[in-house]
């Protein structure tokens, strides 16, 4: 192919945006209420989304939004987004493709793509295009974005950093450059909602990580670093000091077992009070006999001492599908309206 049959063909490939969806645009409260009375995966989803409206009508309840998987570049970004921009969430667990690869990335002004057809992944390959299942990723773009975090790194202090202090800076430089508005990542570092990656650099900020510190180890000079303790560390002080807590939790993953491990953690600190996490949902489609934490049951992470086994509810089902259904149904009952700003960002300033 030529140059121009190449760009052609790539620009025909990206031609339609993903949109994300509007959970404030419909109000989901009737269909909840009728799947209530339905039985299957309808039932629990219903009793999934009733747990996470008493999270946000307990006026002690600190909710953690923990999310793995690619919902993100699906769709849901301004869903996650509206969550944190109408305190309905208090902290937020999650891959480090949610935050950087998909959320950073639009923040940067980029965009996802649907793919109305799935070509030869060579093909792709050969057009610099990455694919997500059925939606498409320019990796030019993408690597605009490992390019930004390097310079992001670059003018910070070399010293070690959390990854909530890092992504802390990437709200910051949002708040200041970002060319979107319903970002996750913006809308955190603004509401001091804290958001904890712990495998980071399992993501295209790994790049331009490795690249900051390569470039510093060949000039002779100190460079920054991402302290995972320091991750579990300030995660558990969040833990400690909030008390009850509620998980919503989409998928599974390091991020689910990480937030999870926050009691375990505080008993092992001496805190032996620490309640176990009170509410918990989990949406997966994860299968269970495999053994793996992804598919745990939130029953079995109760023999663990982490979770309660009795306001718990797990949805096998594809998030993208559902997690629509459910936070519509909990923005309009309004529960958020009269919550308690928790900004537990500020606890680390």
């Amino acid at each position: 192919m030529t140059d121009t049959t190449l760009s052609n063909r790539k620009a025909e490939l990206l031609s339609t945006k993903v949109e994300h969806i509007d959970i404030t645009s419909f109000d989901a409260r009737p269909i909840i209420e009728s799947m209530g009375k339905m039985s299957f995966t309808s039932r629990d989803l219903a009793r999934a989304t009733g747990i996470y409206n008493q999270m946000l009508a307990d006026p002690d309840c600190t909710i953690c939004l923990v999310i793995a998987g690619s919902t993100s570049a699906g769709g849901c970004m301004d869903l996650y987004a509206e969550l944190v921009r109408s305190n309905m969430v208090d902290c937020v667990i999650a891959t480090g493709a949610t935050i950087v690869d998909m959320d950073f990335f639009e923040g940067l002004g980029h965009q996802h793509y649907q793919a109305l057809e799935v070509p030869d992944d060579d093909t792709l390959r050969s057009l610099y295009i990455d694919r997500i299942y059925d939606t498409y990723i320019d990796e030019e773009q993408l690597q605009d974005c490992d390019f930004t975090i390097n310079k992001i790194a670059n003018d910070l202090e070399p010293r070690a950093y959390s990854s909530r202090a890092f992504i802390r800076e990437m709200g910051r430089y949002l708040s200041q450059h970002g060319k979107k508005d319903n970002s996750l990542v913006k809308l955190a570092y603004e509401h001091d909602v804290p958001i904890f990656c712990p495998a980071f650099v399992d993501s295209s900020a790994g790049f331009g990580l490795v690249k900051h510190q390569v470039d510093a180890m060949k000039a002779g000079k100190p460079y920054m670093m991402i302290d995972a303790i320091a991750d579990f560390r300030e995660l558990t002080d969040i833990k400690i000091q909030a008390g009850t807590t509620g998980l919503l939790m989409i998928g599974g993953g390091v991020p689910k077992n990480f937030i999870q491990d926050t009691v375990v953690c505080a008993e092992i600190l001496g805190h032996e009070d620490v309640e176990v996490h009170k509410y918990a949902v989990q949406i997966t489609v994860a299968d269970v006999r495999d053994g793996a934490c992804s598919s745990s049951t939130l029953q079995e992470a109760a023999s663990w001492g982490k979770v309660n086994t009795g306001i718990e509810q797990m949805v096998f089902a594809e998030a993208g599908s559902v997690m629509p259904l459910l936070a519509s149904d909990a923005y309009h009952r309004g529960h958020w309206k009269t919550r308690a700003k928790r900004a537990w960002g500020k606890i680390f300033a």
